[in-house]
């Protein structure tokens, strides 16, 4: 690495962890006023508390990542043009591009990270940070992964699941199964143990009951097979993810079982599936934001340090509150049915990705 990129590199960086430390610790503030005299009642391991913050924090970050990128870059470029030396640095023949390629590279490993916070992190622990909060901080009350229910209502099954295991082994599942058009129970299956294994679900101490079109108890109609112990239900195309996705709350699901959910429930009302469409692709543009608000603080920033801080300041503020504000816009006018929800999500990310694109571009 060169002299000039760790350099570069080191003045954006200690900004940067100011930003998020400031941030993170307005949100950590808030939530204490709140929460203080249940987490002292509480009594909770140190450990515990500070896993809740992460967990509770974490759907916010991908909020708290553009501002904080955003005021590190102005007070970078603005600096390197306070002391002149963005001026020696390109009277030395380094090109702008090169000097800004670290930002840029931090810019695009932050949105790499708050993709991941969003799709890995968030949909295994903020739902548990919500029950505990729920259940006032009383961590022997909660379990997101007891007594799951899952109903899918265009194959006409219903899961109840006791508890699923650290290795994602379920535990006492019951399946009930109706009859085409929902009218009767078809047959119920109980086992100790289900496991989704190369695809397919494979259930343990089985035991399958049939019904008759009025739901009374019939002997089975194939009792070799009814009375193996361990057998696979290729039929049952839910997978562990489709189950835990509906036992969570939709803010906290990650952008794939958005996805999944949208592409298993056809059955959702207009307005219902415009809404959740928006919200998928939204979620998955997010961290791109991280980007295209970097892309015109560059800009902002030097203006504020040749010309006059509040003129750049001012201008890369504008544009971030314009590029939420457009965001918000463009949901609401989605969920009516005006626009449709995927072009929607991309309408501020496109406009203001050519705006940051072409005031990048005039500084160089």
């Amino acid at each position: 690495m060169k002299i000039l990129t760790r350099y570069i590199l080191k003045e954006f960086i200690v900004p940067l962890i100011y930003c998020m430390a400031g941030f993170l610790s307005i949100y950590v503030l808030f939530e204490l006023f709140g929460s203080f005299s249940r987490l002292a009642e509480a009594d909770l391991p140190f450990s515990v508390v500070v896993h809740y913050f992460c967990a509770y924090l974490a759907p916010h970050f991908k909020w708290l990542a553009p501002p904080a990128l955003m005021l590190a870059t102005l007070y970078t470029m603005w600096n390197f043009c306070r002391h002149s030396e963005l001026i020696a640095m390109r009277a030395s023949g380094v090109g702008f591009l090169v000097i800004v390629r670290p930002i840029l590279f931090v810019s695009f490993l932050m949105a790499g990270f708050v993709a991941w916070v969003g799709e890995s992190y968030v949909p295994e622990r903020a739902q548990w940070a919500k029950c505990l909060r729920s259940e006032k901080f009383n961590s022997e009350k909660v379990d997101i992964n007891l007594n799951l229910t899952f109903r899918d209502k265009e194959n006409g099954r219903t899961w109840n699941v006791g508890g699923v295991s650290a290795f994602g082994v379920f535990k006492d599942v019951k399946v009930v199964v109706d009859r085409p058009g929902h009218a009767t129970r078809l047959l119920s299956i109980t086992a100790k143990e289900a496991r989704w294994l190369d695809n397919e679900w494979w259930f343990s101490d089985v035991v399958v009951q049939h019904y008759d079109v009025s739901g009374a108890e019939i002997a089975s109609p194939t009792p070799e097979l009814d009375g193996l112990k361990t057998r696979s239900f290729t039929n049952f195309t839910e997978t562990p993810s489709d189950i835990m996705a509906q036992n969570r709350s939709w803010l906290y699901n990650s952008v794939k079982d958005k996805f999944r959910y949208l592409s298993r429930h056809s059955n959702l009302t207009q307005e219902r599936r415009r809404e959740y469409l928006h919200d998928a692709w939204a979620g998955l543009l997010s961290p791109f934001a991280c980007v295209i608000i970097t892309l015109f603080a560059i800009p902002a920033g030097v203006a504020s340090g040749r010309q006059s801080v509040f003129k750049g300041v001012i201008g890369a503020i504008g544009l971030f509150f314009a590029f939420y504000a457009l965001t918000i816009i463009c949901m609401v006018v989605a969920q009516t049915g005006y626009i449709n929800p995927i072009l929607s999500a991309f309408i501020p990310y496109v406009i203001f990705g050519i705006a940051g694109g072409v005031l990048f571009y005039r500084q160089r």
